[in-house]
């Protein structure tokens, strides 16, 4: 099925119908500057006058070219006239060239102008027009709208009285949605033209800046299509040099493609009557006759009435539906919360209360998801496809607290397997810093619609290879289309009840926050005096290790030869376990310093470090050892250089320590490529490897997974690596194969 392109329907949406230049010949215009009322501009068809020909009217005042208007109606000209619509100013005869006409006036301002309009009378009696014939009828409209009790009830009362008032063979009720597409919700009709109720229109048949003019001026009439326009002379106005802005002119003319699309449809006249709700434009009374009709200032007024008070009564009864909506879901919304507070972990509040997750909604299935857990609930897509739905959701919407769509598919293309249970979705952060959601979800709802007419034809180009414009379609015959792909659209309260539910469920969080930040501040008031006792403890002995090494040397070798073979190994047991404590009171002290000596961060050339590391170690490797060492281009980090080679010294020393077994041993120091503002590092070597179950253990103190007696060391070296590069904001981590070697990789900010 082709579609319209983007550059086609905007084409009319770029047509300037508001300055157009010409204006429908059942009446003529004045355009009116400064004080005095001067006329700049007029229409082509300004009537001649006795003794006063139209052709002289240009640069007189108005009360000059027309004594007959009255001082009273000058002064409203000059000093009351508003800025917005058009104001009525009564029923003005005038003796022309060609005999008496009536002309009904209207006013308004365009810009510094003052623009004033005289549409002929439409010749109907004076009682069908007056107050007096109207008052019965609006009366009788105003009782019923009391009495209709939904929205289409209103909308058929609607129709039915404008079609009685005007006479048009057709009166339609024309609402938009969310994309500007219109539907016919109510007609009435005495049958000379087709039905196109429920039939729906798109949104390129009223182009934008037509949906803003109907938003502007209310009312509008084309009595005939088949007028010939007239011109507005001179075409620009002398003073700005710009056409004249006939926004809200009663009489502007219409746009020819307009025109050409009520040909299209069979009708020579039709009136519109904007319905504006809360000052958004909801649709339209589109009336439709055969034959060309006029109808009179006063009836279009009187229509205009009827209409607004049908949107005052429109937006009470779509208030009151969404009030009660909101009742019910701030009941459901007041019962899970009661659950969260029942819970250590909110989340559990949702898990064990599905049905009032679901419901809150009215979705067919729900999820939590966060980067390490996902709980589902009611029916849903498989976790890996949620997992999916909530990576585009973190990518793609990370910034947004409320995310909504009735049409998942078409925002992210991999939904389109799963819209049996996810069409729609409805996603809330729960959290500030993290990447967690609820999902809501509903699944497809498939639907034919019946539109006025294919509406991938809305718009043709010219057939005759003239000036490229844009032409309306020519057949108006209902379309059927499946729609597929899409779900129930989410209401207003139902996101507001989302959104609610996360300020909620962020001040659950938040509470939790600040009980958490309250008992961090005392585990780290602890963990300062662990570290000064540590730093007390190793630092204190030190001394007396050193003296049990260095007396039992000094024992063994000038009294060595007294002892027997015993002696001599209970001395050699002394030194070496004497030795390994002073090494492990060394690391504990080092340990214990990470956490109180201030970062001297500084571009630290990583090459030179791992070099300086590398040849203090080769001194105490044997010789008879093979290392086959490969590094590669490391760059410049931000780093502590002495924290930083302790680092590097510890794992450099592992990767020496735990290949030495190996004819050959392969070390690799590398650059990866960085990550967002972050550089990284691995060290890898061929050695004997670890089993990834026993990972967590790997930057624990005193952890080994390795016997003391197959490997020398004292479990402090990795805890030393995490705690440096955790304080200069990087991460640290170990992947290993057992019997095949081990990597481990840091980050480091690279500014």
């Amino acid at each position: 099925m082709r579609s319209v392109q983007p550059a086609e329907l905007t084409a009319c949406d770029r047509e300037p119908i508001h300055i157009l230049g010409t204006l429908q010949p059942h009446g003529f215009l004045l355009a009116l500057e400064g004080p005095d009322l001067r006329i700049v501009q007029a229409s082509a068809n300004l009537p001649d006058l006795p003794g006063r020909p139209a052709a002289q009217a240009h640069g007189k005042t108005l009360s000059q070219a027309l004594p007959e208007m009255g001082a009273p109606i000058v002064e409203v000209l000059r000093t009351q006239l508003g800025r917005d619509g058009a104001a009525y100013l009564g029923t003005l005869p005038l003796e022309t060239g060609s005999g008496a006409r009536a002309y009904d006036l209207a006013a308004h301002r365009s810009g510094s102008l003052t623009v004033l309009e005289f549409e002929e009378s439409a010749g109907e009696t004076a009682l069908a027009g007056s107050l007096d014939g109207l008052y019965p009828r609006l009366r009788a409209f105003i009782e019923a709208l009391h009495g209709a009790s939904t929205v289409e009830e209103l909308c058929g009362l609607l129709a039915a009285d404008i079609r009685l008032l005007t006479g048009f063979d057709r009166a339609l009720v024309y609402r938009f949605d969310r994309d500007w597409n219109g539907t016919v919700v109510a007609e009435d009709g005495n049958g000379v033209l087709p039905s196109y109720l429920d039939l729906r229109f798109p949104a390129s048949d009223i182009p934008a800046q037509a949906r803003e003019l109907y938003r502007r001026n209310r009312l509008r009439i084309i009595p005939d299509a088949a007028y010939d326009p007239v011109p507005i002379v001179p075409a620009l106005t002398p003073s700005t040099g710009s056409p004249l802005d006939l926004s809200q002119s009663v009489l502007r003319s219409v746009s020819p493609v307009h025109v050409e699309y009520m040909r299209n449809m069979g009708t020579a006249a039709s009136m519109s009557v904007s319905i504006l709700v809360e000052g958004a434009l909801w649709g339209l009374i589109s009336c439709h006759n055969k034959t060309a009709r006029r109808v009179p200032l006063q009836t279009r007024n009187a229509c205009d009435i009827l209409t607004q008070t049908f949107a005052l009564q429109l937006a009470a009864k779509e208030r009151g539906a969404l009030a009660e909506q909101r009742l019910a879901l701030g009941a459901i919304q007041a019962r899970l919360l009661a659950f969260m507070a029942e819970e250590e972990n909110f989340v559990e509040g949702f898990l064990k209360h599905p049905e009032d997750v679901l419901a809150l909604t009215d979705a067919g299935g729900a999820a939590i998801v966060t980067g390490q857990r996902c709980r589902l609930m009611g029916r849903t897509p498989t976790e890996q496809q949620v997992r999916g739905v909530y990576e585009w959701l973190s990518a793609e919407h990370g910034g947004e607290a409320v995310h909504v769509t009735d049409a998942l598919g078409e925002e992210y293309p991999p939904a389109r397997t799963i819209a049996d249970t996810a069409s729609g979705l409805l996603a809330i952060s729960i959290s500030e810093k993290y990447a967690s959601y609820v999902l809501w979800f509903r699944p497809e709802v498939v639907r034919t619609v019946r539109w006025g007419g294919d509406p991938t034809k809305a718009a043709t180009k010219d057939p005759t290879g003239g000036p490229e414009r844009l032409h309306p379609r020519k057949s108006f015959e209902t379309w059927k289309e499946t729609v597929q792909g899409r779900s129930r659209p989410w209401s207003v309260p139902e996101i507001e009840t989302a959104k609610d539910l996360r300020a909620a469920v962020l001040g659950i969080v938040l509470r939790r926050a600040e009980e958490l930040a309250a008992l961090t501040e005392e585990l780290q008031r602890s963990n300062k005096e662990l570290e000064a006792f540590s730093y007390s403890v190793s630092h204190d002995l030190r001394a007396p290790f050193r003296h049990i090494v260095g007396y039992a040397e000094l024992l063994r070798s000038r009294e060595g030869d007294k002892f027997s073979d015993r002696g001599r190994r209970y001395i050699d047991t002394i030194i070496e376990a004497a030795f390994s404590a002073g090494t492990l009171v060394d690391n504990l002290l080092t340990f214990s310093q990470m956490g109180r000596n201030a970062l001297n961060r500084i571009p630290c050339d990583m090459n030179q470090l791992v070099e300086d590391v590398r040849r203090k170690m080769m001194r105490d490797i044997p010789l008879e050892r093979t290392i086959r060492w490969q590094v590669g281009p490391l760059g410049q980090a931000q780093a502590d250089p002495v924290m930083m080679r302790l680092v590097l010294e510890n794992l450099l020393s592992n990767a020496v320590k735990y290949t030495r077994g190996r004819p050959e041993a392969v070390i690799e120091v590398t650059r990866e490529a960085d990550r967002d503002a972050d550089a990284v590092f691995r060290v890898r070597d061929n050695g004997v490897g670890f089993d990834m179950a026993y990972v967590n253990k790997l930057f624990g103190v005193f952890q080994r997974l390795h016997r003391v007696e197959e490997f020398e060391g004292t479990g402090i070296g990795l805890a030393n690596v995490r705690r440096i590069v955790e304080r200069h904001g990087g991460q640290v981590w170990a992947e290993g194969v057992l019997g095949q070697g081990a990597a481990f990789h840091f980050t480091l900010p690279i500014r």
